[in-house]
C-alpha cells in the first residue's frame, strides 16, 4: 500500500488514518481498492504471457470479505474455495461459479451437493473416498461432477511447517505414486468427468524452486496418464506465491521470475491445456493495513510495553506463526528530538502470547498514538475470533478519495447471540 505524508500525519490515497480511527474507532482494518485491482491485473497481465487458456482462482481464504470478492468479481476473477460458506460468499457477491474450484480435504456430502447443484466449475478431489461420495451423490442428482484430482508431489517447499502442504507427511491430496490408480479409478466411475490435474504445495513461498521441483514431477506423470489415454484439460497450479513482509518492492520481482521460467517449462512439455493459478496472499497482503491505538505505556526494568487495543484474536499471524509485520506510528507533528526506544507491541488478551511486534524501534511513544500494521490484507481478519469475548473490529476499504464501510464491528450482544441457558431441545436418554 502506498503511504504518503500530509501535515505530519500518515495517509493511504490522500484519507488520513487519523480520521479513519476518529470515524470507525479501533481497532481497524483498512484497505486499498486501487491496491487490489493492481496486484490483481499484475498476475493477470504475466499470465497473458502462458499462450494457453488461463483463469485466475482468488483463494478465498485469505480474504473473504463479500466487498472484496465482489471487486475481484468484476475485474474477471475466479475463485478457489475450501468450504459451503466461501461458496456462499461468492454468489452472494456476484461470483460466477463456472469459475469456481472448490478444494478441500473433507467436504461434506451436503455441501458437494448445493456446488453441483450450482454448477461451479470442478472440484480439486483428494481422496479416493472423495470421488465415491462425489460420484453417489452426482448419480441421485443426475449429473456429472467435474474433477481435478489434487497430487501431493513430495515436495518440500521450505516454509513454515504450519502451511506446508505438499509433502507425503501432510494431509493434503493423493500421493504422486498413487497418482495414476487414481486416474484410472476416476475414470471408471459413471457420474465423474475428469477435467485435469491439481497441486498445491504450500503458502508463503519465496524461491521458485520447489515450485519447479513440483511441477517437473507433474508434467512427468501428466506425460505417463496421456500414453494411458487419459487426457487433460486443466492444469492447476496451485498458489503460494509468498510476500517479503520486510521489502514489499520484491513482490512483482518474485511473481516475474516464476512467470518466466513457467512459461519456459509449460512451453516445451504441455500443449492446448488450460493453466489455472490460486494466488491469495500474494494479491491481498500488501492492500491492507490494521490501525490500532496504544492504551498504556509499561516499562518493566529494561523493557518498554505499549500496550494496544488489537489483540491476537484480532490479529493472530504473529502469535500463531511468530510472523513479522512492519508497523509505524502515525506522526502526529513528535517532536524531534525525542529519542528512538525499542518497545514489544502487545495486546490486551490474557495470553503471553498476545503480541503483534516485538523489540520495534520506534520514536519515543506516548498514550493514544496510533499505530498502523502493515500488510494485514491476507490473513488478517480473515483469522480473527472473539476470543476474551472481545468484539472483532471493523474492515474499512478507501476508493480513491471515498471510505466505504465494509464490516462493522461486532456488537456486544452478538457475542452471545446463538448461547443459550438450559435451553430443552428434546427428551433423549444417553445412557
Amino acid at each position: 500500500m502506498t503511504f504518503k505524508r500530509d501535515k505530519g500525519i500518515l495517509c493511504v490515497e490522500n484519507i488520513n488514518f487519523l480520521k479513519i480511527a476518529k470515524i470507525f474507532g479501533t481497532p481497524c482494518y483498512v484497505y486499498s481498492k486501487k491496491k487490489l485491482i493492481k496486484y490483481f491485473n499484475y498476475y493477470k497481465s504475466q499470465l497473458s504471457l502462458i499462450n494457453h487458456p488461463n483463469l485466475i482462482c482468488y483463494a478465498l481464504k485469505a480474504n473473504s470479505n463479500i466487498a472484496i470478492i465482489n471487486i475481484l468479481s468484476k475485474i474477471g476473477s475466479g475463485f478457489d474455495i475450501v468450504s459451503i460458506g466461501e461458496l456462499e460468499k461468492v454468489l452472494t457477491a456476484g461470483g460466477d461459479p463456472k469459475k469456481i474450484v472448490y478444494s478441500g480435504v473433507a467436504k461434506k456430502k451436503q455441501e458437494i451437493k448445493r456446488a453441483l447443484k450450482v454448477g461451479i466449475k470442478c472440484f480439486n478431489v483428494e481422496s479416493f473416498q472423495e470421488m465415491d461420495r462425489l460420484n453417489l451423490i452426482a448419480i441421485k442428482l443426475k449429473n456429472k461432477a467435474n474433477i481435478s484430482i489434487r497430487i501431493n508431489p513430495n515436495v518440500d517447499a521450505k516454509t513454515h511447517p504450519y502451511i506446508s502442504t505438499g509433502l507425503k507427511t501432510n494431509k493434503f491430496g493423493i500421493a504422486i505414486d498413487k497418482a495414476e490408480e487414481a486416474y484410472i479409478y476416476a475414470k471408471s466411475l459413471k457420474n465423474i468427468k475428469i477435467l485435469g490435474i491439481d497441486f498445491h504445495i504450500g503458502s508463503q513461498i519465496l524461491k521458485i524452486n520447489p515450485f519447479l521441483e513440483a511441477l517437473d514431477n507433474i508434467i512427468l506423470l501428466i506425460k505417463k496418464l496421456y500414453k494411458k489415454k487419459i487426457k487433460l484439460n486443466i492444469l492447476d497450479l496451485g498458489g503460494g506465491l509468498g510476500i517479503n513482509y520486510k521489502k514489499i518492492k520484491l513482490y512483482k520481482y518474485l511473481i516475474k521470475k516464476y512467470f518466466s521460467t513457467i512459461c519456459e517449462i509449460i512451453f516445451a512439455n504441455i500443449h492446448n491445456i488450460e493453466i489455472i493459478l490460486e494466488p491469495g496472499r500474494s494479491i491481498l497482503a500488501n492492500t491492507g493495513v490494521l490501525l490500532t491505538k496504544i492504551e498504556i505505556i509499561k516499562k518493566i526494568n529494561f523493557k518498554n510495553f505499549a500496550i494496544v487495543d488489537a489483540g491476537m484474536n484480532d490479529f493472530i499471524r504473529p502469535a500463531f506463526y511468530n510472523a513479522w509485520h512492519n508497523i509505524k506510528v502515525v506522526d502526529l507533528n513528535k517532536v524531534k528530538y525525542y529519542k528512538n526506544l525499542f518497545y514489544d507491541i502487545v495486546g490486551p488478551i490474557c495470553e503471553s502470547s498476545d503480541f503483534l511486534g516485538k523489540k520495534r524501534y520506534l520514536n519515543k511513544l506516548s498514550q493514544k498514538d496510533l499505530l498502523v500494521i502493515h500488510s494485514v490484507g491476507a490473513y488478517g481478519f480473515v483469522m480473527c475470533s472473539n476470543y476474551n469475548t472481545r468484539k472483532r473490529p471493523s474492515e474499512i476499504i478507501v476508493d480513491k478519495n471515498k471510505i466505504f464501510l465494509i464490516r462493522e464491528f461486532d456488537c456486544l450482544k452478538s457475542l452471545w447471540k446463538q448461547e443459550y441457558i438450559n435451553r430443552y431441545v428434546k427428551n433423549v436418554n444417553l445412557f
